[in-house]
């Protein structure tokens, strides 16, 4: 085992709670383990399984990267590119903050959870997959869809943890591995079609990529529709527009906060969220957070 500890500088006003809540998510822990104020992931980095152990602190996080395998330059990059991500700071609320001041929807909700963070998956294509897992479907089932694949197409960590899979390890299965535990032929069709992509080359996941040209790409993938690609944009890229006019909650949450009796339309919800240029992925995140506030 290799081993190496970083320190990342945190914003002042970070709220780690926030950030240990959403990796949280899946109660037994199998790829993530949440105790106190420490997050312990572990995932595969250029084929090394690799265990992110993350303290935080007031100021700071304490980093102690444990890699099965050798743990050289190019990993230790490809760490730190994770740790921005699963420490949510790539996405800066100050901008959206400032841009709704005054705004009658978004003020007050701003106002109850100043600087609210956006969670990134560790590498894009883990945010792909987990995208394509959740379609339609609620997130208790899509966290537990997401404990199948990886336990499918990952690989144990010498902690115990389960280390999420990369494109080639998800590659090498067949459609029965996951169809037979309750994955639709479709939803496992796509998981594998975009794994087999990215090994081979065809299908850039690089976190530098220009979004348009992302979106572009991932359109153009059977199985892959606006949602999907908005919501990788979102938590692979912590691209800061995202319109994600197609999320059912984020449509609830509109509802709910202009009085009205049913979710708005998809056409409704876009056209509302596009006044909103260049924010509306905060603006989603509050839309999402307001549904745990009291409505008024």
């Amino acid at each position: 085992m290799t081993s190496e500890a970083l320190e990342v500088a945190l914003p002042a006003g970070y709220r780690s709670a926030d950030v240990l809540s959403f990796h949280s998510r899946d109660a037994e822990g199998l790829a993530e383990h949440v105790i106190g104020q420490r997050i312990r992931k572990a995932v595969l980095l250029n084929g090394v399984p690799l265990l992110l152990d993350v303290r935080l602190g007031e100021e700071t996080a304490q980093c102690r990267i444990e890699a099965d395998g050798a743990l050289d330059a190019v990993t230790l990059g490809l760490v730190q590119d994770a740790l921005r991500s699963i420490l949510a700071l790539r996405i800066d609320p100050a901008p959206f903050a400032a841009f709704v001041q005054g705004d009658p929807v978004f003020g007050p909700l701003v106002a109850r959870q100043p600087g609210l963070p956006i969670v990134q998956s560790a590498s894009v294509f883990e945010a792909l997959t987990w995208a394509i897992i959740g379609q339609q479907i609620n997130l208790p089932f899509a966290i537990s869809l997401r404990r199948t694949f990886i336990q499918q197409a990952g690989r144990a960590h010498s902690s115990g943890l389960w280390c999420y899979p990369e494109a080639p390890d998800v590659a090498r299965l067949d459609l029965e591995a996951l169809t037979s535990r309750k994955f639709s032929r479709a939803k496992a069709e796509t998981l594998l079609r975009v794994a087999r992509m990215a090994a081979d080359g065809e299908l850039s996941l690089a976190r530098d990529d220009d979004p348009a040209q992302t979106a572009a790409r991932l359109l153009a993938v059977k199985g892959i529709g606006p949602w999907t690609v908005n919501y990788t944009l979102l938590r692979g890229y912590g691209y800061a527009d995202c319109s994600l006019e197609g999320d059912v909650a984020v449509r609830g949450a509109l509802g709910r906060l202009l009085g009205e009796a049913e979710k708005p339309t998809l056409a409704h919800t876009q056209a509302w969220l596009a006044r909103y240029q260049p924010h509306r992925t905060m603006a989603a995140a509050y839309l999402w957070a307001s549904l745990s506030q009291p409505a008024g």
